[in-house]
């Protein structure tokens, strides 16, 4: 089972989302933006990912750069305004067992499902 952690009013995400429902992959669609991840989920992706925290938020979005940047922020605190803020977190988020990528650039998604067949 493949999961992407989606927003449907992204095209980059609606992309991801279609070319794996194009390769016939059982795909669990999360909307993240309507059902919020938790602190123990975002901690288990960020694991997954091999990232920092800090590398999962959208720098661009202007909730960011009105409210967190120029901020120092602890791993924890991250996690936090990530659960709080869903919209910064980087999008798609594409999932299988225990290793996750960002889909960004959509050339990620397809050299994932290459290496996870």
């Amino acid at each position: 089972m493949i999961t992407i952690i989606h927003n449907p009013h992204c095209s980059k995400s609606n992309c991801s989302l279609d070319y794996l429902q194009d390769l016939n992959y059982p795909v669990s669609v999360r909307n993240y933006i309507t059902n919020p991840l938790t602190v123990d989920e975002l901690e288990d992706i960020i694991d997954k990912l091999g990232i920092q925290p800090e590398q999962l938020v959208r720098k661009n979005e202007q909730l960011y750069k009105q409210n967190f940047e120029g901020n120092n922020y602890s791993d924890e605190e991250w996690i936090s305004i990530l659960a709080e803020n869903p919209v910064l977190i980087e999008r798609p988020i594409i999932i299988k067992d225990d290793k996750a990528i960002i889909g960004r650039p959509f050339e990620k998604v397809a050299a994932f499902m290459n290496e996870a067949k």
